[in-house]
């Protein structure tokens, strides 16, 4: 039986990958790096299949003797530093990534991964500044947009995640990850906005505090809106304060929480199956808790108000 040539082995191993079956394809790729060890195109197709394969220590090493066969390659250092940083290699991460900007500073996909790994890092501005940078080199990159507003939608700037949120989806329609996004920072905006108009307080003389209000409540006596228009104003926009509280809340639990747990718990309980990372999945349901949490705040919040300015109005029973 001849012995096929390196370039015959590597176009099985394309041609396997395309069928979706990658162990044959790594086989072919492991007999002709036998006969080419020091091919870094074969490593390169090696790389890839175990990236694939969710082998990330054989991914890195491929794509390292890529890059010390092939120095020149920008290409491979990209690779080698998003590997590094799945790998939580941090630092390789970064030095691999500024490697490959330096090779090639046009290319988007380096400071879109340079952001990734600040971001795991927890060094936000650094990773602001590299998606922005990625986003300057290429304008249409719907990720780096969608990863900019999950870090201000993280910091509390929903107008400007709502922004890029929006921008994402107008690059790539129909994104889900970017529709549950604009729709967590829609509801906060909304909840913002909600708390901006409420009317406040108008002040009683010396004393502007709800202890003040209710004190001023005789329970023997019938109210009367000419006399206690001021308490029963106070009362029904917290009524109404509590409706738009209540009614983000209830927003933010099916639209936001409830997908991110489905979510959360489809990439927990079948991971080779799902299309999202587990990181991520756990970003959006810490999100979602998030915004869930402050909505329920200022519903309990405002309900409180109502409850202790209530109980002044029911008579006492006389005995």
């Amino acid at each position: 039986m001849p012995v096929l040539s390196v370039e015959l082995l590597c176009q099985k191993a394309r041609q396997a990958f395309e069928q979706r079956d990658p162990e044959r394809a790594r086989q072919y790729y492991l007999k002709a790096l036998e006969l080419k060890p020091d091919s870094p195109d074969v490593h390169y197709g090696l790389a890839t299949i175990c990236f694939q394969m969710r082998d990330l220590p054989g991914a890195a090493h491929h794509f390292r003797e890529v890059t010390r066969l092939d120095p020149l390659r920008a290409g491979a250092f990209i690779n080698l530093g998003a590997v590094y940083n799945l790998l939580e290699a941090f630092d390789d991460a970064v030095n691999a990534l500024r490697r490959a900007i330096q090779l090639d500073p046009q290319r988007g996909e380096g400071y879109y991964n340079l952001g990734l790994v600040y971001k795991r890092k927890g060094q936000l501005e650094l990773a602001m500044q590299a998606y922005r940078e990625a986003l300057r080199v290429d304008p249409k990159m719907a990720d780096a947009h969608y990863n900019i507003a999950n870090v201000f939608l993280e910091r509390g700037q929903y107008s400007q995640a709502f922004a890029h949120y929006k921008q994402a989806l107008e690059l790539r329609p129909n994104w889900q990850k970017a529709s549950a996004g604009l729709a967590q920072a829609e509801a906060a905006l909304e909840m913002e906005q909600a708390e901006a108009d409420a009317p406040q307080e108008e002040p009683l003389g010396d004393r502007t505090d709800l202890g003040a209000l209710a004190a001023r409540i005789d329970p023997e006596v019938v109210l009367d809106p000419g006399v206690h228009g001021d308490i029963l104003n106070f009362l029904h926009r917290a009524t109404i304060d509590s409706e738009n509280h209540g009614r983000s809340f209830l927003t933010i639990v099916e639209k936001d929480l409830e997908p991110a747990i489905k979510e959360l718990s489809s990439c927990l309980l079948h991971p080779s199956s799902t299309a999202h990372e587990l990181g991520e999945c756990i970003q959006k349901f810490e999100a979602a808790m998030q915004a869930m949490r402050a909505a329920q705040t200022n519903l309990q919040g405002t309900v409180q108000k109502i409850r202790n300015l209530g109980t002044r109005f029911v008579p006492r029973k006389k005995s």
